[in-house]
């Protein structure tokens, strides 16, 4: 990069003709005047006004260097900066190019040239395809800096040994491998962590491992499958994950008394979780709101493309943290969920709000004779414990029997519940006989606040 502050005056050019008041100005004024451009490289070109302007550039308390990350021009540009307590320091190259290519061995010495202007405020994003990727890139130690903001897709980033980021506060990282518990580990006074995109050095060990003492909100989105979650974070408040289960069995290790906003989305790509070999999880989402938590599951049947049970979802249920809200989605082809779901609520018996959405293309579909999803046998006459249970809430009821069974098991359960809706599919609406049933039930219950509903319209 040539920065045109360097270059000669133009032969020929004649001194303006008016007063350069502008120039006149003092140095306080005029740097102001280059703030306001908010680019280097602009900056710099103002040399081409007046003489007074040349180098004026490099006294700017924050720089911005946007769409020139060629060979040695920004370390050159860097080495020219007179400051060495920078405010803002960023370095931009997020913009198209056709076959842009760089390596580790370019982006060091930036890093390094740019550690000796101590920025309080650093961003660093550059876009392009790496030569390598298992070569390893030493984050030198920013002693100043309290926000760091690094994008670099594909490389492999190494805190420098025995260091710390005694003031960072921030720091975000995408599209970057990186190990993520050495890293927090040298950033003592860290309250916000972002982790998007990005990778872990050893794919046999691909657990995500946040263990800090001063985080208070954390993002956390992977590129590809993990094992699991081990957070453990006192103080933290906020937290944000979305996340896809690997082959093998997910574990979760989540400590963080304080969290208050939580919003955890998790997707099982192969399938392998589930309750029992015909009913298999494909989607959760673990949310905080308003002091309440939820957990809403999607829940389909097995088909011939699904890998075998690797993990029962009871288990991951379990190491959840406590939720009174359970919506679950289920896409059943047509087959029998009251004995799956028996199993499920057996192991929510905290929950106070259920609400259960069941898919509505499949009227018409049944089940064979014999199929497993109907097990165990007579779930319809056993009871679980749904003590705290109050509302339900059931839509695309069809009015089918082990539909109506379920219902009653429901009545049955929740001794103490205040309130059942029943939005009924366009099939139930139109068979008189289900619609009676449904109101017998209702009638059996007077305790309770039944209302049945034809799509949003109260029936």
């Amino acid at each position: 990069m040539e920065f045109l502050s360097d270059r000669p005056a133009a032969v020929g050019r004649q001194p303006p003709t008016e007063v350069d008041y502008i120039s006149g100005l003092s140095d306080d004024l005029l740097l102001q005047i280059l703030a306001c451009l908010r680019c280097a490289r602009a900056a710099a070109r103002t040399s081409l006004l007046s003489r007074r302007w040349r180098g004026l550039w490099r006294l700017l308390p924050d720089l911005s260097f946007r769409g020139i990350f060629a060979p040695g021009a920004l370390e050159t540009a860097l080495a020219q900066v007179a400051s060495t307590e920078l405010g803002l320091l960023d370095i931009n190259d997020t913009f198209d190019h056709i076959d842009h290519w760089y390596s580790t061995a370019a982006v060091a010495p930036l890093l390094r040239a740019a550690a000796r202007l101590a920025p309080v405020v650093l961003r660093v994003a550059i876009c392009g395809d790496l030569r390598e990727h298992d070569v390893p890139l030493e984050v030198p130690i920013f002693h100043r800096a309290k926000s760091i903001e690094f994008s670099v897709r594909g490389i492999y980033l190494t805190p420098a040994p025995g260091g710390e980021f005694h003031m960072l506060e921030r720091l975000s990282v995408e599209s970057c491998r990186l190990d993520i518990g050495l890293l927090v580990s040298q950033c003592p006074c860290l309250r916000v962590l972002e982790l998007k995109d990005f990778l872990v050095p050893d794919p046999d060990s691909d657990i995500v491992i946040v263990h800090s003492t001063t985080i208070e909100e954390l993002v956390v989105s992977p590129r590809g499958h993990i094992r699991g979650v081990d957070i453990v974070a006192p103080a933290l408040n906020k937290f944000t994950m979305d996340t896809r289960m690997y082959l093998m069995h997910f574990n979760v290790s989540f400590l963080a008394p304080m969290v208050k906003d939580l919003s955890w989305h998790c997707r099982s790509s192969f399938r392998n979780i589930g309750i029992s070999e015909e009913w298999r999880l494909r989607e959760l989402y673990l949310w905080i709101e308003d002091k309440v938590c939820g957990l809403n599951l999607t829940i389909e049947t097995r088909d011939d493309f699904i890998t075998h049970l690797e993990q029962d979802l009871m288990q991951l249920i379990a190491q959840l943290p406590n939720f009174s809200f359970l919506k679950l989605s289920l896409e059943t082809q047509g087959h029998v969920f009251g004995g799956m779901l028996l199993n499920l609520l057996g192991n929510c018996a905290a929950i106070q709000r259920l609400k259960l959405a069941i898919d509505s293309e499949t009227a018409n579909n049944a089940c064979p004779p014999n199929c497993p999803c109907d097990q165990p046998q007579g779930w319809g006459n056993q009871s679980i414990p749904l003590m705290a249970l109050e509302e339900v809430e059931i839509r695309n009821f069809k009015g089918n029997g082990h539909e109506v069974d379920f219902m009653k098991l429901v009545f049955r359960c929740a001794p103490l519940m205040k309130r059942m809706s029943v939005i009924l599919t366009p099939e139930a609406l139109s068979n008189i006989e289900e619609r009676k049933e449904i109101w017998d039930i209702f009638e059996e219950n007077p305790s309770v606040e039944c209302c049945l509903y034809r799509s949003r319209r109260k029936y």
